[in-house]
């Protein structure tokens, strides 16, 4: 059986490139809007459809994902010219486990929110 780089220790290492990486493409607004891009959609939409994300978080985001190869930008030719924002092959390889993860979280979330008011009732000061 091949040893994985977990088993050896080195994705836990400072230095290791998967670190940037994953604090890239995890975080809640790029995994909401790789999910709001199941189809191409113009920046408006998208943040019509993300509640609660401001236009800076929002281009930032879609920039993030652009350099890392998740999604792709695209002037449309209209007038006023309009771009368009959709996933990438790469990107569409995270549909899946993204969903996968969004599903684990709501199922759990009463679960995790009582643990939650545990925590808080035991480590509120008196």
């Amino acid at each position: 059986m091949a040893t994985s780089d977990a088993d050896t220790g080195t994705v836990y290492r400072a230095d290791c490139p998967s670190r940037p990486i994953l604090d890239q493409i995890a975080d809640k607004w790029s995994m909401m809007t790789m999910a709001v891009l199941e189809k191409p959609r113009r920046f408006n939409e998208i943040k019509r459809r993300l509640e609660g994300v401001t236009q800076r978080v929002l281009t930032q985001t879609l920039r993030r994902l652009e350099r890392n190869g998740m999604i792709e930008r695209r002037v449309l030719p209209t007038s006023p010219v309009g771009v368009e924002y959709s996933l990438t092959p790469l990107g569409e390889s995270l549909r899946e486990p993204f969903g996968r993860l969004y599903d684990w979280t709501v199922a759990h979330t009463d679960e995790i929110q009582k643990c939650q008011q545990g925590y808080d009732q035991r480590t509120r000061p008196s």
